[in-house]
């Protein structure tokens, strides 16, 4: 089998959480459940405003004696300073770590969590995750954005902190919300949204001719308002899109046409 390529991701840093507490302290915070995380498995999860919109996105990586949380580099301290506001009286020790954060794909069969290496919970396709690991970098964090928008998931660049539900953002459908796991910061909303089925926005990718449209830029559906652009490159950008608008077809951005490419890993209604 080909090696995998291996990309060193500086946008995201790593928090170390432990304690005798650690797990019934995240479990009320955070969208996943972590009470039955084991050791060697990866989750994600968000952190969500108490109106139930997308603050922060992390990964959960289950350790002995307790977790690593893969956050946004820029986020990091305020998460930090987050969940210290929260842990009142709680015994868990939260500090920033040094273990850097590598993407791999596609994920070797061989490759072991023991080895600091975890399976993206996400999607198969998008390979695995590391923490601390040793090896030489031999491919950039642009082309892992590539390989991830290639595969139409979404990514920080993508939600403005504190403007979006989660849901919308495909939590829901990527393994980042845990709807049986009981009262997190945020549930109420979350949950409503997916008990009525009042989905009607969801981040997509689009196809098109040339460079990406501006970050913002309006989406046509005929004269309609259909959705915006989000992040993008060349050829390929994500958008989040109105789903009753997109049926018609004809969807254009400043006056190019573009297409849907709907992914394989999301349901078709």
């Amino acid at each position: 089998m080909t090696s995998p390529a291996l990309a060193r991701l500086t946008s995201r840093a790593v928090i170390a959480v432990s304690g005798p507490d650690w797990r019934s302290f995240l479990q009320g915070l955070i969208t996943q459940d972590v009470e039955t995380l084991a050791v060697g498995e990866l989750r994600l999860g968000a952190i969500l405003t108490p109106q139930g919109r997308l603050l922060y996105d992390l990964f959960i990586a289950g350790t002995e004696g307790g977790a690593l949380l893969d956050v946004a580099t820029q986020h990091r301290q305020a998460i930090i300073l987050r969940l210290t506001m929260y842990r009142l009286r709680a015994k868990v020790e939260i500090a920033a770590s040094d273990l850097t954060v590598t993407a791999l794909w596609p994920a070797d069969e061989t490759l072991k969590a023991d080895e600091g290496v975890y399976r993206d919970p996400r999607a198969p396709q998008l390979g695995a995750r590391a923490y601390g690991l040793a090896a030489d970098p031999t491919a950039d964090e642009d082309a892992y954005d590539a390989h991830r928008l290639a595969l139409g998931v979404p990514g920080p660049a993508d939600w403005l902190s504190d403007k979006t539900y989660p849901i919308e953002a495909n939590f829901d459908l990527l393994n980042g919300i845990d709807f049986k796991k009981g009262c997190f910061v945020g549930q109420e909303t979350t949950s409503r949204m997916k008990r009525r089925g009042t989905i009607k926005t969801r981040m997509l990718p689009i196809t098109f001719d040339g460079p990406p449209p501006a970050f913002g830029a309006e989406i046509l559906a005929g004269e309609l308002r259909a959705g915006e652009v989000l992040s993008g490159r060349d050829g390929r950008a994500m958008t989040s899109l109105r789903l009753d608008r997109i049926e018609a077809g004809g969807l254009t951005v400043d006056g190019r046409p573009v297409s849907v490419d709907w992914p394989g890993w999301m349901p078709a209604a």
